[in-house]
């Protein structure tokens, strides 16, 4: 009789552990789509009209541009931070960081108004734009407990929630407005007294929920005997009570709660403790992933190309003389666009692959530069048409290239991959809103259109070559 050389499998002690986590990620994307409708309203709100607003206050068209300039920059500033405080705290610790400073933004902002001052408006949309931050990072947050196969699904769900918010929120804008005048707020407080009040809500449902938090969750492929079977690193049990005498995992090379092994081969995995890798590690991840470098680059020209468009539309609109109430129902079927279809998107990535999708996503955004682009300021359906599509085309683009980025980085890095993933886009996306203020206040919104349909079909192409 030989001896048995085969390492204990403690998988019998916790016979029930898959169908826990399996549990535990059915409550995450849960809690993580009640935190997006109740973000979504706010984010959307502040998309809808922020525009519009420092146009009024500042009387400028170009400088109306910096608005978008400005949330885009906030949420871009936010996502390092973001990202190292969920690698060292987990998701529930980035995700407070960004929605807190978003609501502190909201305050700003009413103070701006009242004391009739578009610098600090734009000061406050800094900080606003770290909700666009906490949204994005939610969507990474969706995948860390995903079983191979699943993770743009998962991700697609948790993006599709938004769907609601986003929708509802700029069509709130006018009651709200109303509310606050009657308070006696200065004109164009209601859209930020909106967004405060949603983003209040979302961390209450992040602080209170999102237990355990499934980034720490996701790390514990196998537990030291010091801690009780059910409990992930952070000591919090699968419950989400926390336990006497848990202590921290040892870091080390990790795998995923279903086992399979993320870490590529050719990337060593050597700092998922506490910080979840260094951002330097982060750069040579993505210096040495062709796949990730490709999907960050689809991203970023989606990103880009739906917020130059989406940001000058509601200028557009107004010199047409449409009302509020137009451009709300622009805005809302745009965000509707981005995220109603998030589901089908997200099948269509696991099932056909993540290039083709996002060949796609280019293709829709082009369409949506001819339509939007070519249309007067008075061709209200046309514009809407194309800005729907535009979001189509950016939901492609993100969950797609969202779902390979986070595939393709071994999990002791991944949040720091995606938080300069999500730093890069939102500094493109920032300077596409600058560049399409100055292209529109100098020379016309159908230019716009013709700049950004040149972008989405270079890089179109790019993906299709690179793939072969």
């Amino acid at each position: 009789m030989t001896a048995d050389t085969t390492p204990p499998d403690i998988s019998g002690a916790r016979s029930d552990g898959g169908e826990r986590i399996a549990t535990v990620q059915r409550r995450t994307l849960a809690v993580l789509s009640a935190a997006q409708i109740s973000g979504g309203i706010g984010v959307a709100v502040g998309l809808a009209f922020s525009s519009v607003t420092v146009k009024e206050l500042s009387g400028s068209t170009t400088l109306s541009g910096l608005a978008g300039t400005a949330t885009v920059l906030g949420a871009a500033l936010l996502a390092l931070p973001t990202a190292r405080s969920s690698g060292r705290g987990g998701r529930r610790a980035g995700l407070t960081l960004a929605y807190g400073c978003a609501l502190l933004g909201c305050l700003v902002s009413l103070l701006a108004l009242t004391m009739g001052s578009w610098p600090l408006l734009l000061a406050g949309l800094v900080l606003f734009g770290a909700a666009s931050a906490g949204n994005l990072a939610s969507r990474y947050a969706a995948t860390d407990l995903s079983a191979p196969g699943h993770s743009a699904r998962h991700l697609s769900l948790v993006v599709w929630a938004t769907t609601i918010g986003a929708v509802t929120g700029p069509n709130l804008a006018g009651p709200a407005e109303r509310f606050s005048a009657g308070f006696g707020l200065a004109p164009g407080s209601g859209p930020f007294v909106l967004a405060l009040l949603s983003f209040a809500i979302t961390l209450g449902v992040i602080l209170l929920a999102l237990r355990p938090d499934p980034l720490l969750l996701a790390r514990s492929a196998s537990l030291p005997p010091s801690l009780p079977p059910d409990t992930v690193p952070d000591g919090t049990a699968l419950d989400g009570t926390i336990p006497e005498a848990a202590s921290p995992a040892p870091g080390g090379r990790s795998t995923t709660p279903h086992g399979s092994d993320s870490t590529p081969p050719s990337v060593p995995a050597t700092a998922s403790g506490k910080g979840g890798g260094t951002f330097r590690a982060a750069w040579r991840v993505l210096r040495e992933t062709p796949l990730a470098r490709r999907a960050l680059a689809a991203i970023a020209v989606s990103h880009t190309a739906m917020v130059s468009i989406m940001s000058m539309t509601p200028v557009h609109l107004d010199h047409g003389g449409s009302t509020y109430t137009v451009i709300g129902i622009v805005i809302s079927l745009h965000i509707a666009g981005m995220y109603v279809l998030s589901p089908v998107v997200g099948w269509l990535a696991d099932r056909a692959g993540r290039t083709p999708v996002l060949v796609l996503g280019m293709g829709l955004l082009l369409t949506s530069a001819v339509l939007a682009g070519g249309a007067g300021a008075h061709d209200v359906t046309r514009i809407t048409a194309g800005l729907t599509l535009l979001g189509l085309g950016w939901s492609c683009g993100l969950i797609a290239g969202s779902a390979m980025l986070s595939e393709a980085v071994p999990l002791a890095h991944r949040t720091s991959v995606q938080g300069l993933s999500d730093l890069l886009t939102n500094l493109c996306g920032a300077t596409g809103t600058v560049a399409a203020g100055v292209i529109v206040g100098g020379l016309s919104y159908g230019a716009l259109g013709v700049a950004v349909g040149g972008m989405v079909t270079i890089t179109g192409a790019w993906l299709v070559l690179s793939r072969n």
